[in-house]
């Protein structure tokens, strides 16, 4: 009985490295189609976002332009009134008594002048911004028209692209989805984590040429023998990849040939001699 468990362990094993690494193979084509669209989504998602910069600057531009509108309305509103106001003046000077009286009303007269003149100058100077912000406006909406010329010549060239290999990635991710339902949680996860640090994206590697299929590095003989034995899921030391040997994973085994060593070549040179 407990044979039959061991025995159930170790195809477990087997069943989740050959699952884990046909997931790889599906996520790799993946993120090679994702490849072909290159820098375009950055782009589109750039465009989308300056093109939204752009709008709120000309929203706060037209903002201003009313505040100044606004101001320029009780200004002049304001000059109307102190205007009577001068004019009730002059309708009392004409009827002074004394000296007194006709200074103060002066002085009056000459107040309301004064800020006559400060309203008009706050006049001119909220109209001479309204303009520079109207010429900010006008810039501003030529660079919001290119922006968005440029976000639809990106978006139909994405569109392009992604209808081209649509069809494919939504095959090879349905792939994934299903393969990832033989694979426990634990080792799952833990295939994600490397997968989404590696990068190249690979989360489970080949063992070729005694070496990592990841970062290169020579694996000792003794932790090869228990990647070919299958009792448990092993990962690279140096880069933190799970390893899976060739045989398991449908891959042939590179052989490299072995060069004749020097004392090798001196015997076979020595016995030709003799």
């Amino acid at each position: 009985m407990a044979t039959d468990k061991k025995n159930d362990k170790e195809r477990s094993v087997e069943e989740r490295l050959t699952a884990l690494y046909r997931l790889q193979t599906c996520l790799s084509e993946v993120d090679r189609i994702k490849s072909v669209r290159g820098e375009l989504p950055l782009e589109v998602k750039d465009l989308e976002d300056d093109i939204i910069r752009l709008q709120t600057r000309i929203q706060n531009y037209q903002d201003e332009i009313a505040r100044h509108e606004d101001l320029i309305k009780v200004k002049k509103n304001d000059i109307v009134l102190r205007k009577d106001k001068i004019a009730r003046y002059d309708e009392q000077i004409n009827n002074v008594r004394n000296n007194r009286e006709f200074a103060f009303l002066e002085k009056e007269k000459e107040f309301e002048n004064l800020e006559i003149e400060l309203a008009e100058k706050n006049i001119r100077d909220a109209q001479h911004k309204i303009n520079d912000k109207q010429e900010e406006i006008v810039k501003t909406q030529e660079e919001l028209t290119d922006r968005e010329h440029n976000l639809e010549d990106k978006k139909k060239e994405l569109e392009d692209i992604i209808s081209e290999t649509k069809q494919e990635e939504e095959k090879l991710l349905m792939q994934a989805k299903e393969l990832e339902t033989k694979i426990d949680d634990y080792t799952l996860n833990a295939f994600k984590r490397i997968r989404k640090n590696a990068r190249n994206g690979l989360g489970i590697v080949c063992v070729q040429r005694n070496a990592c299929g990841g970062c290169f590095n020579r694996i000792p003989p003794q932790r090869q023998l228990e990647i070919k034995m299958h009792k448990k899921v092993i990962v690279c030391e140096y880069c933190g990849r799970i390893l899976i040997d060739g045989v398991l994973a449908g891959v042939e085994e590179i052989v490299t040939e072995q060069p004749t060593t020097g004392r090798r070549r001196s015997r076979r040179a020595s016995s030709g001699n003799a």
